[in-house]
């Protein structure tokens, strides 16, 4: 990145330290790997461990929003996440300063699922959409507050990737035939569930010896099923967190339909920002969803 991170750390304690009375200037910084779009390092100081991420002064509202996700997963009080200490802006940089959690990729992945299902339960709302807009991946996220799931999925989803993709020079032929559907397909009318919205297998782990943990947030308000059709891509989920899943809150008739449309979001966001063979990907998701007939209900 452009700006110098290493340059950042006296101004950020002093920052830290004004918010919350800690002084943590001596300590060390260790960068770590696994963040596609931050630089990211533990702070290892001799009172307390901290995770950092630094990112462009125009990132600041990112890391804003993520932090108040994490913030409303965590009043769940249903499935663990790192806690939010401070967020903001540098000269030349945007931070989030997070609670350090030791992570392992090793765990009870039934109980993982049954967390889940637990936050999906006890987290629901009253409208679709989110109180400010975030960003899933590096793209952005608009969450405008709807009644209506499947127009809230078709526009602020859908259509929202598809005119991106356009920008680029990407052609969907069958976007249109796709999008003039979609709301019928989505008339399930599900409760409107605080979800995680980015949840594939590198933003779920474990504690060392305790609980699930999930992090790297895009939540808003939605079908909870987005979640659970997000863990199918990249590699999946193993059996045991489906099992615990639907044993603690059961899926409606009509998931395995729907969930091709939920993932189309992902794979046309992946195309929006790595190109690839995720446009042919794309393409065969919309010719399966259009050509299967996929407006199921379920209740």
């Amino acid at each position: 990145m452009a700006f110098d991170a290493m340059s950042r750390w006296p101004q950020l304690w002093d920052c830290l330290e004004a918010a919350t009375g800690q002084r943590l200037h001596d300590g060390k910084a260790i960068a770590v790997g696994g963040e596609s779009i931050n630089e990211a390092y533990v702070w290892q100081h001799s009172t307390q461990r901290l995770f950092i991420k630094f990112n462009q002064p125009e990132r600041e509202a990112m890391f804003r929003a993520e932090a108040l996700a994490l913030k409303a997963l965590a009043q769940v009080q249903a499935v663990r996440v790192p806690a939010p200490i401070l967020w903001g802006s540098l000269e030349g940089a945007s931070f989030l300063v997070l609670e350090y959690l030791p992570l392992t990729s090793h765990g009870d992945w039934r109980q993982m699922g049954v967390k889940l299902a637990q936050l999906h339960r006890q987290g629901q709302g009253d409208r679709y959409g989110w109180s400010e807009n975030n960003t899933i991946g590096a793209t952005p996220q608009i969450n405008p507050w709807s009644d209506n799931w499947g127009e809230f999925f078709r526009d602020a989803r859908l259509r929202y990737q598809f005119d991106l993709a356009r920008r680029r020079g990407g052609v969907f032929p069958q976007a249109e035939a796709l999008l003039e559907q979609v709301s019928h397909w989505l008339n399930h009318q599900p409760v409107p569930t605080l979800v995680h919205g980015d949840l594939w297998s590198g933003n779920a782990a474990f504690i060392r010896g305790g609980d699930p943990v999930i992090f790297d947030p895009a939540s808003y308000y939605g079908d909870r099923e987005v979640d659970l059709a997000m863990t199918e891509l990249f590699g999946g989920f193993p059996r045991a967190f489906y099992d615990g899943y639907t044993a603690t809150y059961p899926l409606a008739a009509g998931y395995e339909q729907r969930k091709t449309i939920y993932n189309l979001y992902h794979i046309l966001n992946h195309f929006n920002l790595f190109g690839g063979s995720y446009g042919a990907q794309a393409e065969r998701m919309m010719a399966q969803i259009l050509h299967s007939k996929t407006g199921v209900s379920g209740h």
